[in-house]
């Protein structure tokens, strides 16, 4: 019964954010085409290496961040109130003393990188500067809101979480359209308006916290002894954010330093492209997240286990719905959603996609690892194998090889870290390995082979163009559902669905 109970939480839960990530994908979109057209390809690459060098100098406190939301979602589901206003505050303060860190970091460290060593052209160096200034104040902004949005997604308050969602998609779609009607350096107006549009959320989030949730009343003390457990949960996961910070903007910046800036415009536009699809399964993982916790919390390991090999499964199948029309018409999709496609964007976003594809079966058994508390064999073999990926990018462009193989490297190390992740759960609580890789990977991989079968013949035999693109996707959804359901899914599992259909029949 609470297997059931917790099912359907986080199917109401997905349908709210599955409602907000369509709107804020199409406006983010939009907004998209309307910041490449404005800024150009050349100011565009450079809004996003240098936003992303910020984004480096994250890497600790990223870690913290998975730390502070594991903190609460585990309390919480011990229902342990004292503990859980202690973890807030700390978890503020904590962020408040990072933020200072980073920002004397990148005064430091990145302004003088910037102008010494990065290929941006010398008439854009002072515009380049604000927007680095601008990308700081954002991300500490963002730092600081993190205790806050932990809190709300820990108690599945999922409906604010889509509210305030649309509001920051509608923020920036404004900052966007008033670069047309304000007459500032363009690069510079868009770089302050995404700073305010991050602090009017972070006063929503503060005040809506404060109001709801009584662990959310701050206090200015740092409770050591819970710093120093925070500090060490998080010194492993830096591993695992380290690896994908590098794999990311690492890349980028490896990348900037062999092709230059119309490089990183291709990767920036591939980057958000996969981005705004990926959230459609993030939505998933949000939601069922939470119970992955909350049920390891409570001892229930056999509803956890079946959570994880659901998580990992479904949300791979939800992205399959994306990855084949998409990655089959790319180069339509880009050209309908720019008006000048970036040199590389076709083949970036191809491979961007198959690597999130990829590493999704395995993805909820970090959620699994962290929920233990026991992190630090985990991180060290995923987080350490996952580096590997930029040492790979550099070695393969002192080659001559071209820009994308640095998505092939990724692939390659993401796929052998599935199997990696699978073998160190069944070590550390014995999740089991076999039942995974028929329940899971083994399903998938059928649903996947029937499912492309028809879509590439299209392809194959109809002129490029709208009709196609819509048959494509029509008929890979059709083939997804179906196969899911005779390939995908247990007995079990084709049994409710099977329930399910049949009362809402009767009842209507």
């Amino acid at each position: 019964m609470a297997q059931v109970s917790s099912n359907k939480r986080v199917a109401k839960n997905t349908l709210l954010l599955y409602i907000r990530t369509f709107v804020i994908l199409i406006v983010n979109l939009y907004t998209s085409r309307i910041v490449l057209e404005v800024l150009g390809v050349e100011d565009y690459g450079i809004y996003n290496i240098v936003g992303g060098m910020v984004v480096m100098f994250s890497i600790i406190s990223a870690a913290l961040s998975n730390s502070i939301t594991r903190f609460i979602t585990f309390e919480l589901g011990k229902g342990n109130k004292d503990k859980l206003k202690q973890i807030f505050s700390t978890s503020v303060n904590i962020q408040l003393r990072l933020s200072l860190i980073v920002a004397i970091a990148v005064e430091g460290i990145g302004v003088y990188f910037m102008y010494a060593y990065m290929q941006i052209p010398e008439d854009r160096l002072s515009a380049a500067f604000w927007v680095l200034q601008c990308s700081l104040l954002n991300f500490i902004i963002s730092l600081v809101s993190l205790p806050y949005s932990a809190v709300i997604i820990a108690h599945e308050r999922m409906n604010i979480f889509a509210y305030v969602g649309l509001l920051e998609a509608a923020l920036k779609f404004v900052s966007a359209y008033l670069l047309f009607i304000v007459a500032f350096d363009h690069l510079i107006l868009y770089g302050v308006l995404l700073a305010l549009s991050s602090l009017i959320i972070r006063l929503i989030y503060g005040r809506y916290c404060s109001l709801h949730f009584k662990e959310c009343k701050y206090t200015a003390k740092l409770d050591k002894n819970l710093t120093r457990e925070m500090f060490g949960f998080a010194g492993w996961n830096f591993l695992g954010t380290g690896a994908y910070l590098f794999n990311t903007q690492g890349v980028n910046i490896v990348s900037n330093l062999f092709f230059g800036v119309a490089v990183n415009a291709a990767r920036g536009v591939a980057g958000q492209a996969e981005a705004g699809v990926k959230q459609f399964v993030n939505n998933f993982t949000t939601a069922l997240n939470p119970q992955i916790i909350k049920t390891y919390a409570d001892k229930n390991y056999e509803s956890c286990f079946i959570l994880v090999r659901q998580g990992g499964k479904y949300s791979y199948l939800l992205m399959l719905v994306f990855f084949i029309p998409f990655v089959l018409e790319a180069d339509f999709l880009l050209s309908l959603w720019l008006k000048e496609v970036p040199r590389h964007a076709v083949i970036f976003w191809q491979l961007a996609m198959l690597g999130t594809l990829i590493d999704l079966p395995a993805a909820p058994l970090t959620t699994l690892a962290q929920a233990t508390g026991h992190i630090k064999k985990f991180y060290i073999y995923v987080g350490g194998l996952g580096c590997l990926v930029l040492p790979l990018t550099c070695i393969f462009f002192f080659l001559g090889m071209p820009p994308y193989t640095a998505y092939v490297a990724y692939i390659t190390v993401y796929t052998y870290l599935v199997f990696v992740r699978l073998y160190l759960m069944n070590k550390q609580v014995g999740f089991p390995i076999r039942v995974f890789v028929i329940q899971v990977l083994l399903r998938v991989a059928v649903v996947t082979a029937i499912s492309l079968i028809l879509p590439v013949f299209i392809v194959y035999i109809m002129p490029y163009g709208f009709v196609r693109f819509i048959l494509v996707a029509s008929v890979s959804f059709i083939s997804i559902v179906g196969s899911t359901f005779l390939f995908g899914m247990d007995r079990a599992e084709r049994k409710r669905i099977k329930s399910f259909v049949l009362n809402k029949i009767r009842n209507n």
